[in-house]
């Protein structure tokens, strides 16, 4: 389904000829192709294209990676590199779904240790696994996994 999205995401861009959301989706497309390439030489073959999950996964990365990129431009005076990634961020965004407030994630911390009955920090990478694969996308795991240690630990 996110596939369908992005391709009619850039024939409308490419229609209105907004160059920032064309080449924010390229470079989608392009990242999403590397996936599928490797998944199928990881997969032996037979392996399909990644999943929505997976693309999220992929979309939350990318997210990251220019909030970084912000930083570093930003620290060496490059406003106008600092607001190309700024928008590219938006643009990325604009595929991700809501994020969990700071009180659902807390929830889903709750309900996760609950689910898989974790009890001690040994527990921990499970509970973070559990989280990542019920709220791809939705989540800030660095914030999650420093709940998770909180209650464990």
């Amino acid at each position: 389904m996110l596939r369908e999205r992005f391709a009619a995401a850039l024939k409308e861009a490419l229609k209105a000829r907004d160059e920032r959301r064309v080449s924010t989706l390229r470079l989608i497309l392009a990242a999403l192709q590397d996936r599928d390439i490797a998944a199928r030489s990881n997969g032996g073959g037979d392996h399909g294209p990644i999943s929505d999950d997976e693309i999220l996964e992929m979309l939350s990365k990318m997210v990251r990676q220019r909030q970084e990129s912000i930083s570093m431009y930003e620290e060496a005076g490059r406003v106008e590199l600092a607001q190309q990634e700024a928008d590219e961020i938006a643009i990325i965004k604009s595929f991700l779904p809501r994020p969990l407030t700071e009180a659902e994630t807390e929830q889903a911390v709750e309900d996760a240790i609950d689910h898989i009955d974790a009890c001690c920090a040994k527990d921990i990478a499970r509970t973070i696994a559990a989280l990542k694969q019920n709220y791809p996308g939705r989540m800030d795991f660095a914030k999650a996994s420093s709940m998770v240690k909180r209650r464990l630990c």
